[in-house]
């Protein structure tokens, strides 16, 4: 399997380019591509190119060959609002998320949020979950990296986002998705903590217009809740 890598910069043209430094150690050091590998880069813009490795012993180019537009994102337009789950669950949902072709992903702090964040330390955990999705974008073939968007408080997200298709997946939904009308624009959809959404929550979802639903008669864990809906958005408007 030829290895994948987004670069940071908008490949127009055919010809030789320098790797940087963070890309071309992953690429001979971590992966051990050697001089003369096939590679394929993408810019996060759309556009993917052929390329051969050229190792000149701590410099890394890359040959390029004429790059080309190629789209491989869902019809579907679906923003995920995730709110915070604790340990390496966030990792997991933004890496699956994209897999299963999120347009974006919003986190949120919710009442029940186990996981805490706030200043430089929610700073951090945003550029890597934004690196999590670039390398979810190498592995599975999208061109187009979706944003992580910086973390909101449930309630100050909510507030810019009323009147929207807001789904809220929650277990006394009155039904799943197979009985709602294809959308005529983007989606939302709203994943609670590993508590659950609160019952103010849930309340202020009533006030502001979003429609809950079921998955099933189980309930599902934050981590597998989302992505669970994505696919079966995706089965029913997108491109499954």
């Amino acid at each position: 399997m030829i290895s994948r890598f987004h670069f940071p910069g908008r490949l127009s043209a055919a010809g030789e380019i320098a790797l940087p430094e963070a890309l071309a150690h992953h690429a001979v050091r971590v992966l051990r591509l050697r001089d003369g590998a096939p590679v394929v880069l993408f810019d996060g813009e759309g556009n993917e190119a052929d390329a051969t490795l050229s190792v000149r012993g701590k410099a890394v180019h890359a040959r390029l060959e004429s790059p080309r537009g190629v789209d491989r994102e869902s019809p579907l337009t679906v923003v995920l609002v995730q709110a915070l789950a604790s340990g390496d669950k966030m990792d997991w949902v933004v890496q699956k998320a994209v897999e299963l072709g999120v347009t974006a992903i919003q986190p949120v702090q919710a009442e029940r949020s186990v996981l805490k964040l706030a200043g430089e330390r929610a700073e951090r955990r945003h550029a890597h979950w934004q690196q999590v999705a670039v390398s979810a974008c190498e592995q599975c073939g999208r061109n187009r990296i979706p944003e992580v968007r910086p973390l909101q408080p449930l309630a100050h997200w909510l507030a810019g986002h009323r009147g929207a298709l807001n789904y809220v997946l929650a277990p006394g939904g009155a039904a799943g998705f197979a009985h709602e009308p294809a959308p005529a624009g983007g989606v939302h959809l709203l994943v609670g903590p590993e508590g659950g959404w609160s019952d103010l929550e849930l309340a202020a979802f009533d006030a502001a217009g979003c429609r809950r639903v079921r998955l099933g008669p189980r309930i599902l864990r934050t981590e597998t809740a989302g992505l669970a809906a994505l696919a079966a958005l995706q089965a029913r408007w997108g491109d499954f």
